[in-house]
């Protein structure tokens, strides 16, 4: 019997020490990914002993649906951010449904992805008691997950309470932001606190202070100051006017009112007077500090004399001195700004600005000076600064005969900035390579490979990981709610989430401010914000075109990410709509026949249509990029004006010479992103 007992207890201990050494074996395998085969999550949803990882499989199964159905009815505008709330996503709901039954067990917060991800399939096959069933169990049990907002959205259709909960308790969500659109000037306020620029608030926000609108005096003045803040960083001063119904509103709204009135001409003047008196009459806030910098960077001469106005410790600020220095002209005066605030941006650009100067007069020796002045701190530079003014170094020394100096601020402008516009002058300048505009031998297009979010936040980076970008996204937004965003690495953060649910025009905008604000030794980060700017959109339509027009689709990509950062919808206050910003005029040429707007929104006629005249600009200039550029921008007519001796021997000092800046930038950003998408090279972090 002792034997038997014995032979009983460590046949036990062996199972349950197996049984726990198994599990580890389990938890040490690598987590599902969307690189991962179809064939490979199909077994594993439906023979993994684990069962987590068998609802991670039907998730990313899930996510591969939706990809496999939006690949084969086109791309379509791409998503966004305005998605209606609680609304399913591409795919065939019922085999959506069939991969998420009986995945929602448990209290891990994944459980209520799976119900609303359900509860969607059943709204858009019509079950409608299966769906508010699944709704309500997800309400039941997980009221404080992000995900429940949707469902207080489709349950509160008939149920006001709950939309009024959902106001209180995920106000940022895009769920409470559809919501408070439908409800119209009662949900002004809402929007304007939480989503401005949810699509569709501009006009409801507008509302609220309509003299029109019954009693709109019971809105009170802090909600007054709100509305018209909002109103003009949408652009719509005249409404933002009669919501603060004569009063001047607070110094955020006055610094924003004066922000906006600077960027046209006409109301240039009263947009300076404005942040004059808002420096003048509240010295001591952050508000007062950037009205400075505001009028420091306005270039009228009445600036100048307003800059004299402010108050004494707003006129020994950077920004101020800069402008002053820029005035004078001098070296010396703006090495002594450089020594003061080496870390400033108002320095940066009194280098820049100066420097552009000596080198459009050749003065070569004057503008190494000032380039390679020990007076800045060079650490602090963000990478695109510092690319340029290592560019324009090297070449003061080339200039001077100094060859093998310049060779070496090259090479080390390569190691360190890789790509955009001056990684490809550094490179074709030492023979290192160049961009192809060949059709036949320029790469295609290719998809962006998935990469993991890193963004430290466990659920979000799971979400992600598992295909679900408009979960990630929805999450995150509720989240942060009114926290701005500040520094870097949350704008990269953001700039991908966007990108993800097919919002290039924000995502896009976000990376960039990122690469501005990344300092050149943040050396990681660097290579990620310039990993996911290279990724392109809209690859197959733009493939496509570049093979039918014979156009390189790397140029197409190049020239899409500048115009309408990959956004099939927007319009320019020219007119030009879609992808590659086109004028219904210049379209009709190009078809022989007129064309509806409308049209130019669908991204394979947009490409088409561009890559055609792309064409066209490109057998006028013998395929020379700076002109093909250029024309594309400002016109082939205006840049026949502009040839010239410096074309061939300075091409680099060409570009900076052309009359209108907005070309001359456009020129660089759009051929740095074609280096950007042919190379593909990164910085090589030690």
């Amino acid at each position: 019997m002792r034997s038997l007992a014995l032979l009983l207890s460590l046949t036990c201990l062996g199972s349950g020490a197996a049984l726990v050494l198994g599990r580890q074996l389990l938890q040490q395998r690598a987590w599902p990914d969307p690189l991962a085969p179809a064939a490979a999550l199909e077994a594993q949803r439906r023979f993994e002993p684990d069962p987590v990882r068998r609802r991670e499989a039907a998730l990313l199964l899930v996510a591969a649906e939706e990809q496999r159905q939006e690949v084969s009815l086109g791309s379509g505008a791409g998503r966004t951010d305005a998605k209606p709330a609680g609304d399913g996503q591409a795919g065939d709901p019922q085999r959506i449904a069939k991969l998420l039954r009986n995945q929602g067990w448990g209290r891990d917060p994944l459980a209520a992805v799976v119900l609303k991800r359900a509860a969607q399939s059943a709204d858009r096959t019509g079950d409608q008691a299966g769906s508010s069933r699944l709704w309500q169990q997800l309400l039941a049990r997980f009221s404080s997950h992000p995900a429940s907002a949707d469902a207080l959205y489709r349950l509160g259709r008939d149920q006001p309470a709950l939309r009024q909960r959902l106001l209180r308790s995920f106000p940022a969500h895009p769920a409470a932001l559809a919501a408070a659109l439908e409800s119209g000037p009662a949900g002004a306020v809402h929007l304007a606190r939480w989503g401005a620029r949810w699509p569709g608030a501009d006009p409801v926000i507008a509302s609220a202070c309509d003299p029109e609108r019954k009693n709109p005096s019971s809105l009170s003045g802090q909600d007054r100051d709100l509305l018209a803040r909002s109103l003009v960083s949408l652009g719509n001063l005249e409404a933002a006017e009669r919501c603060l119904d004569g009063q001047a509103g607070s110094p955020a709204t006055q610094l924003e009112r004066g922000r906006l009135l600077l960027r046209s001409p006409e109301n240039r003047d009263e947009g300076e007077a404005l942040l004059l008196a808002l420096a003048q009459q509240h010295p001591a806030s952050p508000a007062a500090g950037q009205a400075a910098e505001l009028l420091a960077e306005s270039t009228s001469s009445s600036s100048l004399e307003r800059l004299g106005e402010l108050p004494a410790p707003l006129q020994e600020s950077a920004a101020v001195e800069a402008r002053r220095a820029l005035v004078v002209g001098q070296t010396s005066s703006a090495v002594a700004v450089l020594q003061r605030w080496p870390r400033d941006p108002a320095s940066w650009e009194l280098q820049w600005r100066l420097a552009r100067e000596r080198l459009l007069q050749e003065d070569w020796r004057a503008a190494a000076v000032l380039l390679g002045t020990s007076a800045l701190d060079t650490a602090a530079l963000p990478a695109p600064v510092d690319a340029r003014r290592r560019f324009w170094l090297a070449l003061s020394q080339w200039q001077q005969g100094q060859r093998p100096e310049a060779r070496a601020g090259w090479a080390a402008l390569l190691a360190r900035h890789p790509g955009g516009y001056y990684g490809w002058r550094a490179s074709l300048r030492l023979g290192r390579g160049d961009i192809d505009l060949d059709p036949a031998t320029a790469p295609p297009l290719l998809a962006p490979p998935w990469r993991p979010l890193g963004s430290g936040l466990e659920d979000l980076d799971q979400l992600w990981r598992l295909g679900q970008s408009l979960e990630a996204w929805e999450q995150w937004r509720d989240a942060r709610a009114e926290q701005s965003l500040e520094g870097p690495e949350r704008l990269l953060l953001e700039g991908r989430l966007r990108r993800g649910v097919g919002d290039h025009w924000t995502g896009l905008s976000q990376l960039e401010q990122a690469n501005l604000q990344l300092r050149a030794d943040q050396c990681p980060t660097v290579k990620q914000v310039a990993e996911s700017l290279a990724e392109s959109a809209f690859s197959a339509e733009l493939n496509q075109a570049g093979r039918q027009i014979g156009v390189a689709p790397t140029l197409l990509a190049a020239v899409a990410r500048q115009e309408s950062r990959f956004s099939t919808a927007v319009r320019s206050p020219a007119g030009a709509v879609g992808l590659l910003q086109l004028l219904p005029e210049t379209a009709d040429e190009l078809t022989s026949g007129p064309l509806a707007p409308e049209a130019l929104e669908d991204p394979q006629r947009n490409a088409d249509l561009g890559a055609l005249y792309l064409s066209q600009l490109m057998a006028r200039w013998e395929e020379n990029p700076l002109l093909v550029t250029a024309s594309y921008n400002a016109g082939p007519n205006a840049v026949a004006d502009w040839l010239g001796p410096w074309l061939d021997t300075l091409p680099e000092l060409w570009v900076e010479a052309i009359p209108f800046p907005e070309t001359r930038i456009y020129v660089k950003k759009v051929l740095g992103n074609l280096w950007d998408v042919q190379s593909q090279k990164l910085p090589v972090c030690p």
